[in-house]
């Protein structure tokens, strides 16, 4: 894709899943990648896989809760190579199935603290650092675009990150710093276990929209891979590496004039 070859890119949550893919994509483009990551271990291997595979790509360990800590990843971003041109900010948590009434204050604040706020801090940090062409992609959700039941939590931060990045796209469109987002559909990831996960897994035991698919049809005791195509128009998952192809897409010079829209990667979900 245009204008993505020798520029530098931050992927968070780029340890596992769609994030991991999105740093392989922007190595493959020729980018270089401040691969970020709460969990060491997956963020470095991404980075040696992408080594491996003949791309360049550095480890920067980021909790996109904390502010003083985004800032020090793009700090990683600029004094490495010398600035920052995109970012993917990607990094998501997924608390377990709980009603309006049922979730806990503290389920609630680290959910909004890490999706929601995490997008902002991140933004926050990135903005001052780019220029004119640069471009930034934040993940959504399905639940972004429609309300699900059981997820008021993340429906409400990933409703909040659609939001979010239709007002800062407005507020740096005349400085031609394009920000877009992408609401993924079921996607095959890894689920996580770890309460502090990586990527979009979730505190506890599910990982982006496909978990969260497979924990609403769990519910409903359904069995999930046939319910969840049986709902998908295209009848099939995504992989991460088709979020990861739009997410390049709208970072290069290919979506030079898109800004502030939510692309839905869903299979026909949105349509139906």
């Amino acid at each position: 894709m245009k204008g993505l070859s020798g520029k530098t890119a931050v992927v968070t949550g780029a340890g596992s899943g769609i994030g991991r893919a999105s740093a392989h994509r922007f190595a493959e483009e020729g980018a270089n990648v401040v691969v970020a990551d709460i969990t060491e271990d997956g963020g470095r291997e991404t980075v040696a896989q992408i080594e491996a595979a003949g791309g360049e790509a550095t480890f920067a360990q980021v909790d996109v809760s904390d502010l003083d800590s985004v800032q020090r990843m793009v700090d990683v971003a600029v004094e490495t190579y010398g600035g920052l041109d995109f970012a993917h900010n990607n990094a998501g948590i997924l608390t377990d199935f709980a009603g309006v009434d049922d979730i806990t204050e503290a389920d609630w604040e680290r959910i909004i603290d890490v999706n929601l706020k995490g997008v902002w801090t991140c933004m926050k940090a990135e903005l001052p650092a780019m220029t004119e062409g640069n471009a930034i992609v934040n993940t959504a959700s399905e639940a972004g675009l429609v309300g699900m039941g059981g997820l008021s939590s993340y429906a409400a931060s990933k409703h909040g990150v659609v939001g979010l990045t239709k007002s800062a796209a407005l507020e740096y469109a005349e400085k031609d710093i394009r920000i877009n987002a992408i609401a993924p559909g079921p996607t095959k990831t890894n689920i996580q276990s770890s309460i502090t996960g990586t990527g979009d897994s979730l505190l506890a035991r599910a990982k982006s929209a496909l978990e969260l698919v497979r924990l609403a049809v769990r519910t409903l005791r359904a069995d999930f891979d046939t319910s969840a195509m049986r709902d998908v128009p295209m009848n099939r998952i995504a992989d991460p590496e088709e979020m990861a192809g739009a997410v390049a897409f709208l970072c290069s010079d290919d979506a030079s004039y898109i800004t502030g829209h939510t692309l839905p990667i869903d299979g026909g979900q949105a349509a139906d």
